[in-house]
């Protein structure tokens, strides 16, 4: 269970990256690819909708001190995920800081949109979007939902977890996304009438 009593959200993936994090920490260099190959589709995603074009080079920054900190690292393989998100998130403030702008709206990728995630109507109608017409819908939501949208599906981190990445109180970041998912939601009931007809009301926050 999560903070508050919220069940703990995790990726299949999650055992499986768990016991290569350990494996890592050990010296297995394999082990920390695997760790790798797992965690960046989300990150780079996630990075995405913070940086834009620069995601690439932050998300290469963050796994460099990912890499040396590794034996620091206490957790599982969700632990992990929100450990790297953190991580990813300094480097990225610490560009916006340089280039005194704001964050750009989110670009993801189709390989983010496609991961494992999501237990919501909401959230699984997000998953189908095209690239191009997710850009558009990211961009329309404030930045405190957007980022919390990314953190909870492209990431999948849990609403503690996010929280912690973001600084932030757990029903602030729920919300933030719960209301992020709403609005998106409701977009798509406004561009394809009929598709959410029998999903009824929403049930309390994502």
């Amino acid at each position: 269970m999560g903070q508050g009593g919220e069940p703990r959200r995790t990726q299949a993936y999650d055992e499986e990256l768990g016991a290569a994090v350990a494996r890592a920490q050990e010296g297995d260099e394999a082990a920390f690819a695997v760790a790798y190959r797992l965690v960046q589709p989300g990150l780079l995603g996630y990075l995405r909708g913070l940086v834009g074009d620069e995601a690439e080079d932050v998300a290469a920054d963050a796994w460099l001190e990912i890499a040396r900190d590794l034996g620091r690292f206490r957790g599982d393989g969700a632990g992990f995920r929100g450990w790297t998100a953190t991580i990813a998130r300094h480097r990225a403030l610490d560009l916006l800081r340089r280039q005194k702008v704001r964050p750009r709206p989110a670009v993801l990728e189709q390989d983010v949109l496609e991961l494992p995630a999501a237990h919501n109507t909401a959230e699984q109608a997000f998953e189908t979007l095209s690239t191009r017409r997710a850009l558009a819908l990211i961009a329309e939501l404030p930045r405190d939902q957007g980022e919390a949208v990314l953190l909870r599906v492209v990431v999948g981190l849990d609403g503690p977890s996010a929280a912690r990445v973001l600084g932030k109180r757990p029903g602030a970041v729920r919300t933030a996304a719960h209301r992020g998912l709403k609005r998106l939601a409701r977009q798509l009931d406004v561009e394809r009438p009929g598709d959410g007809a029998e999903e009824g009301p929403e049930q309390g926050p994502v």
